[in-house]
């Protein structure tokens, strides 16, 4: 009888193992069509090669399994080891892209250097420092997390990246609040939060402009409430079935951001409302997952970094999703797997391999 529950136990981790595993490739390669699907008359336009970016981002993929195969074998306590040099690293990339000349500057955006973005890193640098940092439950460490937060946070602003600040905040706060210290202090934030937030944005006639964009998509069709209006043409003509593959009219250069952003909105015009709930449900079951890696990771310190990958695909999924069918203002943060780009995909892909290696160790019942 003991055998027979070892042997049920150990096909259903295999079975949760190989979902976990699986999942992120179906997901990129899905991804790999609609970036073609999305990008490949812009592709042709700027570089005669309507395969442009297609070919990039398979590059990409491939890399990016790689990585997360390679990590899972890695034992995830030896990131405690370097957590600390990898937050200064990634501090110091964040001062050098602000440096003209040495950071690139795309669309008004100092974000890129040597065509990576030290703004993604720094997500998988905040999950790991601070699963670090709060393996043990010491007290007096909220203002210290305070100051190494702002200090991301503001490095970030000043790109500007406004989505990716947000991020850093939300996984910052749920990696705290499972850390267990001194959670009274969090409800500080909530005032704190919503006045930094009112001071960006009245300091900044664009994400002024953003937020009443938000509340009124007709206020300036032509400017600044364009791309949200050309996201939601998108979606209504995808209707309940959509228009079907390869039938986008939205991705002949009317969408900005087609194939990175707005990507989701070309993949609702494509497979309507029905098939984006089963594209949105192959999100949902990846959560699921890693949340229940992290509800059953053998220590304190597995929990922790299961629960921040956790946030992380939670809420950035939410966060793009959410601003594409408005119900919050359109920010630059990119579909996880689906979206081009190789800085965010790659940081995807490591993240699972993290998430796999603490699923060995984890004893699924």
């Amino acid at each position: 009888m003991r055998k027979t529950n070892s042997t049920a136990s150990g096909s259903k981790h295999r079975r949760i193992f190989t979902t976990l595993f699986s999942l992120p490739i179906t997901l990129a390669v899905i991804g790999l069509f609609f970036v073609f699907e999305a990008s490949y008359v812009r592709s042709f336009s700027e570089h005669a090669d309507s395969f442009h970016y297609f070919k990039i981002q398979a590059l990409w993929i491939v890399l990016g399994i790689l990585i997360m195969a390679i990590i899972s074998y890695v034992d995830y306590h030896k990131l405690y080891y370097i957590a600390f040099f990898a937050m200064l690293i990634n501090i110091f990339l964040l001062f050098l892209v602000l440096i003209p000349g040495v950071g690139s500057k795309v669309n008004g955006a100092r974000r890129w250097i040597f065509g990576f973005q030290p703004s993604e890193l720094a997500k998988l640098s905040a999950i790991v420092y601070l699963s670090s940092w709060f393996i043990t439950k010491e007290r007096k460490r909220f203002f210290s997390f305070l100051i190494l937060l702002g200090l991301l946070m503001f490095l970030i602003i000043l790109q500007p990246d406004m989505g990716t600040a947000i991020i850093i905040f939300c996984l910052s706060i749920v990696i705290y609040f499972l850390a267990g210290i001194d959670l009274h202090y969090l409800l500080l934030l909530i005032p704190g939060s919503a006045l930094g937030f009112y001071i960006l944005a009245k300091t900044s006639p664009y994400r002024l402009k953003r937020i009443v964009a938000f509340f009124d998509p007709s206020a300036d069709p032509l400017g600044i409430t364009y791309h949200i209006n050309q996201i939601l043409i998108s979606l209504s003509n995808g209707g309940l079935f959509g228009q079907g593959f390869g039938s986008s009219k939205q991705k002949h250069l009317f969408l900005p951001e087609a194939h990175t952003d707005s990507i989701f909105a070309i993949i609702g015009e494509e497979i309507g409302f029905f098939g984006s709930v089963v594209f949105i449900a192959l999100f949902i079951f990846l959560i699921i997952y890693i949340f229940r890696i992290a509800e059953k990771a053998p220590d304190r310190y597995g929990r922790l970094l299961a629960g921040g990958i956790f946030a992380f695909f939670g809420i950035q999924t939410l966060i793009n999703i959410g601003s594409m069918v408005h119900i919050m203002p359109l920010t630059g943060v990119p579909l996880p797997f689906i979206s081009y780009g190789g800085s965010n995909l790659l940081i995807c892909f490591t993240l699972m391999g993290i998430v796999l290696n603490i699923a060995r160790s984890t004893k699924i019942s």
